[in-house]
Parts: structure tokens; sequence; C-alpha cells
């Protein structure tokens, strides 16, 4: 089997063209930091119980449970 390089496609004959949008919008979520992931153990009824909110929200759970974080973070940070 011979192998194929991508430089060799003919796609890489035409000239490059980027939309520059998706350029300023990669360079914003990275201005932002990024997410360093962690792991959690939760019981099956709390996963249950955020997937519940989130189906209500239309987002994901892992955004449901970043919430309730960042929101109990805030309200730490805020207490007398």
């Amino acid at each position: 089997m011979a192998k194929s390089y991508a430089k060799s496609q003919k796609a890489y004959e035409d000239d490059s063209v980027f939309d520059d949008s998706k350029i300023l919008e990669a360079m914003k979520k990275r201005q932002k930091g990024q997410r360093k992931p962690t792991s959690v153990a939760l019981d099956e009824s709390t996963i249950k119980d955020l997937k519940k909110i989130a189906a209500k929200l239309e987002i994901p759970y892992q955004v449901v449970m970043r919430m309730f974080i960042l929101d109990g973070i805030r309200r730490f940070k805020t207490s007398p």
C-alpha cells in the first residue's frame, strides 16, 4: 500500500483561504483561558437530577455542573 501525504493532494495546490471571523473567534476562546479537566465522583441520582435540569435548559449536563460550581464559588466569596 503506497503512502499518501496531505501535501501531495490537489487541494494543497490552491491558495489557502481563511475565514477571519473564525480566526478571531478562536483567538477570543483562547484568551479566556483553557479549562483543566477534572474528575468528580457523584451519586447516580445526582447525575440524573443534573441531566433533568440540563434537558429543561437544553444544554449539556456538564455545563449545568460548571454553572452550579461557579455559582457556589461566587456565593462563598461574597458571603461574610
